[in-house]
């Protein structure tokens, strides 16, 4: 009775979803059920939406709390201890004997809102039991008031929350690895599986424009999310707002679908012109000013570019008027100056309707939002021979930042320094779109060549993750202070090998360990990466999920 009025409740006010029900029937009547742990309510949701009689694997620590006094007579509770060999071997009995225990591999609430760390004692109940393994995502608990992520977050009352549960699998050792090899080896195995659920349930299938739409939602229209040097930082609401308006004024001149040319710097602009671009279904083109004329001619033609967009200030800065010259005997260059003075108070009164109502607003401007269809055009560095042009669709670079995300525990007070360019994957995917996308203040600026100003950059913004390849980084901790990076949670290097001698002056001078990645254009770009749970030194880390 307890619990048919208790999941009423959490049906009415948090509009309970169960996906993947099918799932747990597949399942037998032995299965350790996994799930992440989000908040305090996590253990009543699965008592009150999961079907059959299942019990709960609970720490001896938190049973001895007096809270825990009501749900003693009401829940089948197994008490353990995790770290206690004996502890195990009484699960694994109990799970012989066809049993359904629940189990929060974690062993205490994320208080980063992703994953923490996986005991390894649970894949080992799995593997010794010959146990079924249903794996199920909580989903929405995190931002409740019941959660541990309060200043992390931004949390309310009553968000909806769901429950994945995802197809049953078997966590199998091979017999020839015993001990606490094998204990290690089923930890993984475990690890791999969580790092699994969290990607396949989150929605990677949709648009930039719509995932930035998503992120203001769940972080707040207020929320400050890009800078530059120009030091005035905005919101996601003017974030939206501008690329409506800009997207509006721009439209008349390009077609749906058309290739477009940006030639622009880390810039909080470039980002607005970026999604601008997107709001009617237009395609960046990130050219690559560093490689000459030729280059970015022979990116033009590849995909039949026929409009450019720029800046006066930039040309004039970057010494590009050669450049620009040749650029317009094949294209329409089009400076946003000259653009934005035009724009008619008319034209800016809509827009700001049009913000305020973004989700008709991008329905409106473009009915077809496939997120299959290409988002970007990167061109490769050519170490290959001749640059090639690779076609992100929307779905590429969301799932690499989520693939990302799995891994590494990013959150929305961390604070990005970007100096990559963003006509690099790495630059425009990991230094920029997922910290749009995920709630991070991303800082621009707009050269990596500034070894002595970075530093100072990082220092002066608070920064605590950077990206990087080994040659910056080296510069970087070569002129930095001892103190400069003292904000820094993470360094992540990439694009070419890291050399032992960058890793050991980060290491010595600042505390920092810098984590190596690999990755392609091709693949947006990450493919692998080190991390603060799985770091081995001269390696690229692990493959994401």
């Amino acid at each position: 009775m307890v619990a048919v009025i208790l999941r009423r409740l959490l049906k009415l006010f948090y509009r309970v979803e169960v996906k993947g029900l099918d799932y747990f029937h597949q399942s037998s009547k032995r299965t350790m059920i996994v799930a992440n742990h989000t908040s305090f309510l996590d253990a009543a949701l699965l008592y009150c939406f999961l079907p059959d009689d299942i019990s709960f694997a609970i720490h001896t620590r938190i049973m001895s709390r007096g809270f825990m006094a009501p749900f003693r007579s009401m829940v089948k509770l197994f008490v353990m201890d995790p770290a206690n060999p004996f502890s195990l071997k009484s699960l694994i009995k109990y799970l012989k004997e066809d049993n359904r225990v629940v189990i929060f591999p974690e062993g205490r609430i994320t208080t980063t809102g992703a994953l923490m760390k996986i005991y390894n004692g649970p894949g080992l109940v799995a593997d010794r039991s010959d146990a079924d393994v249903l794996p199920i995502r909580i989903d929405g608990a995190q931002y409740t008031p019941f959660s541990r992520l309060r200043g992390i977050v931004r949390l309310r009352w009553f968000p909806k929350i769901t429950l994945t549960i995802l197809p049953p699998r078997k966590i199998k050792a091979p017999d020839i690895i015993r001990g606490r090899a094998r204990r290690y080896f089923a930890g993984k195995l475990l690890t791999d599986i969580m790092n699994e659920v969290i990607f396949s349930t989150s929605n990677y299938k949709r648009t930039l424009f719509q995932a930035l739409l998503d992120a203001k939602n769940i972080h707040g229209k207020k929320h400050i999310i890009a800078e530059d040097i120009e030091r005035s930082p905005i919101s996601y609401q003017q974030l939206i707002h501008r690329s409506i308006l800009l997207g509006d004024v721009l439209e008349p001149k390009t077609q749906e679908g058309e290739y477009v040319g940006i030639l622009l710097p880390n810039m909080v602009n470039t980002v607005v012109t970026f999604f601008a671009l997107h709001v009617h279904g237009r395609i960046p083109v990130m050219l690559n000013f560093s490689a000459g004329a030729k280059a970015m001619l022979n990116a033009c033609t590849t995909t039949n570019i026929k409009t450019v967009y720029t800046s006066k200030r930039f040309v004039t800065y970057a010494k590009l008027d050669a450049v620009i010259e040749q650029l317009s005997q094949q294209v329409n260059v089009c400076y946003l100056e000259d653009i934005v003075k035009k724009i008619s108070a008319l034209k800016k009164l809509t827009s700001i309707i049009s913000a305020t109502f973004p989700k008709a607003t991008y329905i409106k401007r473009l009915a077809n939002h496939n997120p299959h269809s290409p988002a970007v055009v990167l061109f490769t560095s050519g170490s290959e021979g001749v640059a090639k042009g690779v076609v992100l669709s929307h779905s590429n670079l969301l799932a690499n930042g989520i693939q990302m995300s799995t891994r590494v525990d990013f959150n929305a007070q961390d604070k990005i320094l970007n100096s990559l360019p963003l006509f690099h994957s790495f630059g425009l995917t990991a230094g920029t779109l997922i910290p749009l996308i995920s709630g991070m203040k991303v800082f621009l600026y707009p050269s990596p060549l500034h070894y002595r100003i970075i530093p100072e950059v990082a220092y002066d913004i608070g920064a605590t993750i950077m990206f990087g390849t080994n040659t910056f980084l080296a510069n970087y901790g070569r002129f930095a202070h001892p103190y400069d990076f003292y904000s820094l949670r993470y360094v992540f290097s990439g694009a070419e090998k890291l050399q032992d001698t960058t890793r050991q002056l980060w290491n010595d001078k600042f505390g920092v360990r810098v984590f190596e990645g690999y990755g392609t254009t091709e693949t947006s770009p990450a493919l692998s990466t080190n991390t603060a749970m799985d770091n081995k030194k001269g390696t690229v880390g692990r493959l994401l999920p």
